[in-house]
């Protein structure tokens, strides 16, 4: 006998709960960008988003349980460049693309690059399979694509998966080295415009045939 469909169909979450979910999460994303997953607590999460620590539990597990969603979202949002990249566009172009791309992102989302950082640092205990289920596969991919545009002569020979990492390196060494890079450029919008013109001229120069 089939049930009501007040049992079998999920209760949409109201407007408060996804406020407060959302509140949840971004004094989280403060929590773990400052102080890594072992350092975070969720006192420190409570404290932070101006709720109570029962309020979060009801929300969430734990603090693993935000975390990786945390991350997941990130991973979403962080791969989204690298998976617009065009087989059918100027292959300069279209790495130059997401160099920039990666540059803005580096400057408007620190905590989110800080986050996955330390994840990788510990192992990626949280993000392992994610890594080999999504991120491969991806990698694999575009490696794939830029070795074939360097083949026709149309980038400078090069390992793909190394200058993806170059990329990488570069690109999010502002996010996650911020507090060095202020205090050795104080001028914060000359850095961050002189940094995007510098990467995108040094990677123009290496990548051009």
């Amino acid at each position: 006998m089939p049930q009501p469909a007040s049992e079998t169909i999920p209760k949409k979450p109201s407007r408060i709960q996804l406020r407060n979910r959302r509140i949840i999460l971004d004094a989280a994303l403060d929590v773990f960008s400052q102080h890594g997953f072992r350092g975070a607590t969720l006192d420190q999460i409570a404290e932070a988003s101006g709720l109570s620590k029962p309020n979060i539990l009801y929300y969430f597990d734990g603090k693993e349980a935000i975390h990786v969603e945390l991350l997941n979202a990130l991973m979403a949002e962080w791969l989204a460049p690298l998976t617009d990249l065009d087989p059918d566009g100027d292959p300069l172009e279209e790495l130059l693309g997401y160099i920039r791309r990666k540059m803005e992102m580096s400057q408007a989302y620190p905590r989110e690059s800080r986050l996955f950082a330390g994840e990788i640092i510990q192992g990626a205990p949280r993000m392992g399979p994610h890594l080999s289920a999504g991120l491969k596969p991806l990698f694999d991919e575009k490696c794939a694509l830029i070795q074939g545009w360097m083949d026709a002569g149309r980038l400078a020979p090069m390992d793909p998966g190394h200058l993806i990492f170059s990329i990488w390196a570069m690109t999010q060494h502002y996010a996650d080295f911020d507090a060095q890079v202020c205090v050795l450029m104080p001028d914060e919008a000359r850095a961050r415009d002189g940094a995007t013109r510098h990467v995108e001229q040094m990677f123009r120069k290496v990548l051009t045939p």
